[in-house]
């Protein structure tokens, strides 16, 4: 579970409520019709913008965005270093039994392939272009929650220039001027904080999940392709463990 996704959520929607606590009832901003021309339209216009199929795994992504567990490339780089020295004293064949320990299915297809013989070109070619199909399908959220978060701002303005006309069409009763332009612009609050609270940041968030991914792709091919070719377990350690400092070096670039 990731803590600080949720205390962001909590927060945010928290400091939202308690200002407008602050200044008024909670209930002037509550508006079913600027609701439904938000989120519908920001639906509406995901899906004419992407695959029903895209559109609709981005509610299973979304978990990812609270639900996280995914292994630290230290854990598997130090697993690599066993598998490369046990294949180092007893043959390829004696690494058979790391098959069924392990719970990555792109490393346990990648140990079977190097027990079966397979040619280390083939193994590369197969890895590199699961590697590039898996990053395709993580992508795919994302793009979906940016695009969302586009919309979302456009649909509230939508509902706001709906509210001033149909404000503008009734000046007869001055009194009702206020109310009116405060329940139009509502609809641009209701974009606003989907946007800026949910959408962006949902989609920040699983890019760097999706990196984090990738790097440990990135992490068990190599090493893969060491032990098939025999390296030295050392040689491939001090390899592998440059992904570890290019991770750091991503998230200094990013604060």
């Amino acid at each position: 579970m990731d803590i600080s996704s949720i205390i962001g959520v909590v927060s945010g929607m928290g400091f939202i409520l308690g200002t407008i606590m602050l200044g008024g009832s909670i209930m002037m901003f509550v508006n079913i019709p600027s609701v439904l021309i938000v989120v519908g339209g920001t639906l509406a216009s995901s899906m004419i913008a992407f695959p029903l199929a895209d559109f609709l795994s981005v509610f299973k992504t979304s978990i990812k965005v609270f639900m996280f567990k995914i292994q630290a490339p230290e854990e598997i780089i130090a697993n690599l270093v066993e598998i490369s020295n046990k294949a180092r004293k007893g043959g390829l064949l004696s690494i058979e039994s790391d098959i069924q320990t392990t719970s990555d299915p792109y490393l346990a297809q990648a140990l079977q392939m190097t027990v079966d013989g397979v040619k280390t070109a083939d193994i590369a070619a197969i890895m590199q272009k699961k590697m590039t199909l898996t990053k395709k399908d993580l992508d795919i959220g994302v793009g979906v929650f940016e695009g969302m978060g586009s919309y979302a701002p456009a649909f509230g303005m939508i509902g706001t220039l709906i509210g001033l006309v149909q404000m503008l069409a009734n000046l007869d009763d001055p009194s009702s001027i206020g109310p009116k332009m405060a329940v139009a612009m509502i609809t641009t609050f209701y974009g606003a904080v989907m946007a800026n609270l949910f959408f962006i940041p949902m989609a920040e968030k699983l890019t760097g999940r999706n990196e984090e991914e990738i790097t440990n792709m990135n992490i068990i091919f190599e090493g893969i392709i060491s032990i098939r070719e025999g390296e030295h377990p050392k040689l491939m350690e001090d390899k592998l463990k440059i992904y570890l400092s290019e991770g750091k070096d991503k998230k200094g670039n990013k604060e």
